[in-house]
């Protein structure tokens, strides 16, 4: 069982909607675009408010560091396999987000077996808000989009790509600075 508290919980229902999200996505209801929207933005809000609540009432758990970026991916990723299967977005476009967000978790296990904590950086935080408003601006306008809609598609393609570097990059760097303190710890401790 996970710790109770708030942004856990607002954790565990994001999850939850991510069936709900391609339920309403994939099935062939006259509303089912809005519901899905709703759905979306209900599950993105969560995102924000869980992170918020867990610094301000100091209640950041292991449950909460493990399964906070789980449900973000699980819903990003969701959302473009749904849209590229009823072919509102490009395959491409889907495999580079979700590419990213596979190599980035690769990556964070690799930084904790290394004892390196890499925390979100404003950038991968632009990111998740860009990807976001365009998954919302695909489900919205499926039927004409309207040329800002690409344009958003391929911003979101090139600040997901950069976010990934900019994580790959500094984590090499922390990595480094990790053990060469642990070199310095070990030096001091064989010089005394």
């Amino acid at each position: 069982m996970f710790p109770l508290n708030i942004p856990n919980i607002l954790t565990v229902i994001r999850i939850m909607l991510v069936p709900v999200l391609i339920v309403a996505l994939l099935g062939n209801t006259p509303a089912g675009d809005v519901f899905a929207a709703v759905v979306f933005s209900l599950a993105s809000l969560t995102d924000f408010i869980d992170g918020y609540l867990a610094r301000a009432r100091h209640s950041i758990t292991t449950f909460g560091k493990l399964m906070d970026p789980v449900a973000d991916k699980l819903l990003i990723v969701a959302a473009l396999i749904s849209l590229v299967s009823l072919h509102r977005l490009a395959a491409w476009v889907a495999m580079v987000i979700i590419t990213r967000e596979f190599a980035v978790t690769a990556l964070r296990i690799g930084a904790t077996q290394a004892k390196v904590v890499i925390e979100a950086s404003m950038f991968g935080k632009v990111k998740t808000c860009v990807q976001i408003a365009a998954i919302l601006a695909v489900i919205a306008f499926h039927r004409h989009q309207p040329v800002w809609v690409g344009l958003l598609i391929y911003l979101t393609v090139v600040v997901t790509v950069l976010s990934g570097l900019d994580y790959f990059f500094g984590l090499r760097k922390r990595i480094q600075e990790a053990e060469l303190g642990r070199m310095r710890e070990l030096s001091s401790k064989q010089s005394s």
